[in-house]
């Protein structure tokens, strides 16, 4: 089942319940802030030695330390400045990734797929547990160097855009990576996979995905009004007049997936997530142009920007998300 499929089934399936009574909020937990150390690893390989030219810089793709500094002044934007990450170490290696298969493109097999004259290799998965080991992951979280790794690469590099790895990690939209010969009593982190080739958004995106998966475990097992998740990214199509801020694919009024440029207006209380957990119910008339007419970077800030970052708690669920998505403490 995609993603897609599965939020909705997620949206559609819940069990209703009395939504127009007050939260009942708690005082007990307050605000935090965080300064997650990243490990950002780049993959470009040299594909022209003569000249010493490499991969990013043969295909005119983008800088990935502009991207970083983007997305890092993105993230601290819309979590309130409370979320300010730090790059404590770049490494840029000189290889393609390796696969799970054992292969690895080199130049001419890679610039032979990306001009169509080859097909790309499948399976096209990066080989995780190498790249654990190689860069000695673990190692570096367990001495609290690190707290979460950034890869960058390129289309067919095989990364996950996000997956959780430790002893108790769960589904990050992907697959957990919990190799007991690896993992035993190793705490969550994750490892995030962005490309050169794309922009700000789709990092953006990667994240999105990331609180999705992380909000839907901390929500699990509750059900309707209890439910405070599913609330937040209904959308129209599935709750007709009763939308609220919607999911990464999906703006209060698309149809389909990646549908951010819709100006079909519709009633919405996305707006109302701006002052949780004190929710009025109260809605608008929105259309497209309020989260950026069809532009991926800011639909996805807009998003963020309504990502509850309260202090307090609800039936034992922190106000906060955003400490949720940092820590995994699910």
């Amino acid at each position: 089942m995609n993603i897609s499929s599965w939020l909705n089934n997620l949206i559609s399936n819940v069990v209703s319940g009395d939504e127009t009574a007050p939260l009942q909020v708690s005082d007990d937990a307050p605000l935090q802030s965080f300064a997650p150390r990243v490990l950002l690893v780049i993959y470009d390989p040299v594909v022209d030695p003569v000249r010493g030219t490499r991969l990013r810089e043969y295909m005119n793709w983008n800088d990935p330390d502009e991207l970083c500094r983007g997305y890092i002044a993105d993230v601290a934007e819309c979590s309130g400045g409370r979320v300010n990450y730090r790059i404590v170490e770049r490494i840029v290696l000189d290889e393609f990734p390796l696969k799970e298969d054992g292969f690895r493109y080199d130049a001419k097999t890679y610039l032979r797929v990306m001009s169509g004259q080859a097909s790309a290799h499948q399976p096209d998965m990066l080989d995780y547990k190498y790249v654990i080991k190689d860069l000695n992951l673990i190692g570096r979280v367990m001495m609290e160097e690190i707290d979460e790794v950034w890869l960058f690469a390129f289309p067919y590099g095989g990364f996950y855009e996000s997956r959780m790895v430790g002893e108790n990690a769960f589904w990050c939209n992907s697959p957990e990576f919990a190799d007991p010969e690896l993992c035993g009593g190793v705490p969550k982190f994750v490892i995030m996979g962005f490309s050169y080739e794309r922009g700000v958004g789709e990092m953006l995106e990667n994240l999105g995905h990331r609180t999705e998966s992380v909000m839907t475990k901390v929500y699990e097992g509750r059900f309707g009004a209890a439910n405070l998740y599913e609330r937040f990214i209904r959308y129209d199509q599935n709750h007709p007049g009763r939308s609220q801020v919607g999911w990464m694919h999906y703006a209060p009024n698309s149809t389909r997936d990646y549908e951010w440029g819709n100006p079909t207006p519709v009633r919405s209380a996305c707006d109302d997530w701006l002052n949780f957990p004190y929710l009025t119910g109260q809605q608008q008339w929105v259309t497209c142009n309020h989260w950026g007419n069809g532009d991926i970077r800011e639909h996805h800030k807009w998003w963020f920007h309504r990502l509850p970052k309260a202090p307090g708690s609800v039936a034992g669920i922190r106000c906060d998300w955003w400490s949720y998505v940092m820590w995994m403490d699910a």
